[in-house]
């Protein structure tokens, strides 16, 4: 009977494996070992530079300053077309800073909510040829992002405020107005589709590999737009034809597995490791330096470089990737408070990228001690404490106790000891004790000179 039973549980879940298949159409197929393969880069690389750069950056008023101040298509495009000239504009300096920052991988705002376009598109005006700027800026960027060795990932946006088939919806910066309103009666989102599919295939065909996407975004129900208003099964599959080992976010309001290679929580640090139906999935958090993605001159938020690279490390210690955020000014420069963290960022990750790159979530068994965050790397087996606050002399690593063979910091190299003891006599006023099976780690007692120290435990 137990066998009857067994065989019919591994029936069922094989029809279930095979009903999810077929739920996912032919061209989206993909073993779990082909998509790991292809994200294997990504999962690796686990930090990256987001770019939100356009019209907006004139205003300087945060890049949806078109929506919050409900300015017209016209009014927008003559206050600001003309005025767009970044003659500072240097990609291979914003290369080089990603990459002096430990970052792996770029994305650039190709095209954002406002319908500017950066590169020489040849289905609308609305684009960088036709401002001062005089140029292709998607062209360069791709240049310097790969002569410095980073990979290359392409923004682009789903809504567009300029395109005049795009029909006005409850997110538009003409949404309160009636005319506006009354003019969808004249708008086909048809040709908005085909227009996106020929913008989409031209970025990636003229630019070699690209590898990543990063679309934005949907938001159905009432007066909104959903999978459907953008045609993503067709978009996805020229994306997947033109690119095939390209990574794609999730904000083309796919549900299932196959649409989408990861998940993007916004602005905010999820619990834990997000998972779908019990399964812990790819999952990348997009943040910014301060409260906005385009350059604001008058935002004054900003993260210091402790709370970013604090957030770097609990990212990775729950699995996922950082996307962090630079808007660059209307000239074409990134500002100073945006250098000074990239350089902060920089100084930790040059001694201690060890516990970001190849890491992710500690193992269960590894309790996280107080005031720490833990990260992992599974093909070395190296264990990595990141000392959030720096505790009076003794670090106490609970349950610790014969999984550690040597501990070391990580920024030189430089032992660290530990011991296990569990009682002291009653005159033994200076001794340390700890539970049976945990280990106390002795520290100096002045903090190194690192903004967050790290431990290298090479465990048995």
């Amino acid at each position: 009977m137990m066998m009857r039973s067994l065989l019919f549980l591994m029936f069922m879940l094989s029809l279930a494996k095979l009903s999810a298949q077929e739920a996912s159409p032919a061209w989206a197929r993909e073993t779990p070992e082909a998509k790991e393969k292809r994200m294997e880069w990504w999962r690796n690389d686990r930090f990256g530079l987001f770019i939100h750069w356009g019209l907006y950056s004139v205003p300087a008023r945060h890049e949806w300053v078109q929506q919050r101040e409900q300015i017209s298509t016209e009014d927008y495009e003559k206050r600001y077309f003309n005025l767009f000239d970044p003659d500072l504009y240097h990609p291979e300096e914003w290369a080089a800073k990603a990459k002096e920052a430990g970052m792996k991988y770029a994305v650039i705002t190709t095209r954002h909510h406002e319908g500017f376009s950066l590169w020489d598109t040849k289905f609308s005006d609305f684009k960088a040829t036709n401002t001062p700027a005089k140029r292709d800026l998607i062209k360069p960027f791709v240049e310097a992002c790969r002569n410095a060795g980073l990979k290359v990932g392409f923004y682009y946006s789903l809504i567009d405020w300029h395109h005049p088939d795009f029909t006005v919806d409850g997110t538009h910066a003409m949404r309160n107005n009636q005319e506006a309103r009354a003019s969808n009666a004249h708008r086909d989102m048809a040709k908005y589709r085909q227009f996106m599919k020929d913008q989409v295939r031209e970025l990636l065909t003229n630019y070699g590999k690209i590898d990543m996407l990063f679309f934005d975004f949907s938001y159905p129900g009432k007066d909104g737009k959903g999978h459907e208003d953008w045609d993503s099964e067709g978009l996805l599959k020229l994306v997947r034809q033109l690119q095939p080992d390209i990574i794609v976010n999730d904000r083309l309001g796919l549900d299932a597995g196959w649409g989408w290679d990861y998940r993007t929580p916004e602005q905010f640090m999820p619990q834990s490791w997000p998972e779908i139906d019990g399964q812990k999935v790819p999952w990348e958090t997009c943040q910014t330096f301060s409260g906005s993605w385009g350059y604001n001159r008058d935002e004054n938020t900003w993260k210091s470089t402790n709370q970013l690279i604090a957030m770097l490390i609990e990212v990775v210690s729950k699995g996922g990737n950082l996307l962090l955020n630079v808007g660059p000014t209307a000239r074409g420069y990134i500002d100073d408070r945006a250098q000074e963290r990239l350089e902060g960022i920089g100084r930790w990750m040059k001694y201690n990228d060890r516990s970001i790159y190849g890491c992710t979530a500690a193992p269960s068994e590894f309790q996280k001690p107080d005031n720490c965050l833990l990260t992992y790397n599974p093909d070395t087996r190296r264990l990595y404490v990141h000392l959030l606050q720096w505790p009076f002399q003794t670090l106490y690593l609970p349950g610790f106790r014969g999984k550690v063979r040597y501990a070391q910091f990580l920024h030189d190299g430089s032992e660290v000891k530990f011991t296990v003891r569990t009682e002291a006599s009653s005159h033994e006023h200076m001794a340390i004790t700890a539970g049976a099976n945990d280990l106390i780690v002795t520290l100096p007692i002045v903090k190194p000179n690192v903004e967050i120290p790290v431990l290298e435990l090479i465990l048995e």
